[in-house]
């Protein structure tokens, strides 16, 4: 027999299902990632129609059943609507949940994932910082979370301030993450190297980066 269980999470896509449905996939604190069918979420009157969208976080019930999880109601806490009326900041909002989506799995403890991308989209939100920036500490963190990144900086032909900055990223809790900036020649830098670690660890496809790539200059 099935159960309703409340998870509370992020979620990272969503895609219409049927004529009035709607298939979302969240970022759980509880099971991981998981996939659930929202019906009726499409329809104009339906309590679900506000919260099956990509960014919404907050607590969602959910019947599992024996092969899928069907949505029953949710709770958001937070819609990021600046992301919404952001073109820049959704392409990059984008991006994260796509990359969120590739490493987490079904069942696995993907707390400091869910924390990792729920921090970064609220960086997005704060001017304080330039995305591009926000990208780089992201997919850094992101490598070091899923325990894939190099161990060794100091063999990169980089300056004094650019290997300071991948330790400090490396090395800082998520909370503290986004709380500083950089030069432009930093910046250059970490580009250069965020390209050769995407290119070396991360095999997968992302239609969101080649979007903001092309549409974010």
């Amino acid at each position: 027999m099935g159960q309703i269980i409340t998870v509370t999470g992020l979620v990272l896509a969503a895609y219409p299902q049927g004529d009035y449905d709607k298939r979302i996939i969240l970022l759980t604190r509880e099971r991981g990632k998981i996939t659930a069918f929202a019906r009726g979420a499409r329809r104009q009157n339906s309590p679900l129609l506000a919260v099956c969208n990509s960014f919404v976080f907050g607590e969602f019930s959910v019947y599992e059943g024996r092969t899928s999880y069907n949505l029953m109601q949710a709770k958001a806490s937070n819609y990021f609507h600046e992301l919404s009326g952001d073109f820049e900041g959704a392409c990059y909002g984008f991006y994260f949940c796509e990359l969120a989506e590739y490493y987490t799995r079904e069942a696995n403890d993907e707390l400091q994932m869910l924390k990792l991308l729920y921090q970064s989209l609220r960086a997005l939100c704060k001017p304080s910082i330039p995305n591009e920036l926000i990208r780089y500490i992201y997919e850094l963190k992101v490598l070091v979370v899923n325990g894939e990144c190099p161990p060794d900086f100091g063999q990169l032909d980089i300056c004094e301030s650019t290997l300071y900055t991948l330790q400090y990223i490396a090395a800082s809790s998520i909370e503290k993450l986004y709380t500083f900036n950089v030069s432009q020649q930093v910046l250059g830098e970490l580009r250069f190297v965020l390209h050769r670690y995407r290119e070396r660890y991360m095999e997968g496809h992302f239609k969101s980066l080649d979007v903001l790539e092309t549409c974010v200059k």
